[in-house]
């Protein structure tokens, strides 16, 4: 009885220190993971929209867009969301530390811990250096790696893509005639509303917002560049083979 008693003593033991060995294996995998926060630059029409949307499903991270955002947190009322809406209806732009303060919320939710991919923030510098105070405070000691994408493109092709957009007013989908058509002429593939191009999609104020954005952008490209976090690629072409140079920058 005794060495039955010392024997299952002995199997527990060895059990246990299998188990032991497990948890350290375990926390030092979780440990080597490390957060992508992964941000977008671009100008209007580059394709960034699609190809986030799309990298999105692929990782399993939220799609953080910013214009989404904020018009959901006037729907809901929120008190930030009433805040923007009183700056909004008289015409003003939204304070910076209220975006900043909406975009922290955001991404300390808990679908954003293993990363999110951040669609039109920052848009300056002093939006740039609010978004890393940000991830500093949510992250603590967690590890991440931050990577800003620029999507690069000729402006003559992406006064075409504008010239050639077409919405949905209903589900908000992008189309383009060229690029990326409907499968039925006018018609949204995704609920079946009838598209519209929108007033400002012309070749004159697609020429003067080009003008403001790179005007706004170029100090951000230079910001993000200097700290060896930008990732450039070349935005021309089908949607396939954008993604793949896509793939490469986010794998690297």
């Amino acid at each position: 009885m005794y060495n039955y008693i010392v024997d299952k003593g002995r199997e527990r033991d060895r059990l246990m220190g299998i188990v032991e060995n497990q948890k350290k294996y375990i926390n030092i995998e979780k440990s080597d993971i490390m957060k992508k926060e992964l941000i977008f630059l671009g100008p209007p029409a580059c394709g960034k929209g699609t190809q986030t949307s799309k990298l999105a499903d692929y990782l399993g991270f939220p799609h953080v867009d910013t214009g989404s955002l904020l018009r959901a947190e006037i729907a809901k009322e929120t008190p930030n969301g009433i805040i923007a809406k009183s700056f909004i209806d008289k015409g003003n732009l939204v304070p910076v530390d209220l975006v900043g303060s909406i975009i922290k919320d955001r991404l300390s939710e808990m679908d954003c811990n293993e990363g999110y991919i951040l669609d039109g923030y920052p848009r300056s510098v002093e939006q740039a250096d609010m978004l890393e105070q940000i991830n500093s405070d949510i992250n603590g000691d967690i590890k991440s790696d931050f990577r800003a994408i620029y999507f690069d493109l000729n402006q003559d092709i992406l006064i075409s893509r504008i010239v050639n957009r077409r919405s949905c007013p209903i589900c908000g989908e992008i189309y383009n005639l060229k690029f990326k058509p409907t499968k039925e002429e006018g018609i949204c593939d995704k609920c079946g509303g009838h598209l519209i191009q929108r007033k400002d999609d012309n070749e004159e104020t697609a020429k003067a917002r080009f003008e403001t954005y790179f005007h706004e952008t170029e100090p951000l490209i230079d910001y993000y560049k200097s700290r060896g976090v930008l990732r450039t690629i070349n935005a021309e072409g089908s949607i396939d083979e954008v993604w793949e140079r896509l793939l490469e920058v986010i794998n690297d």
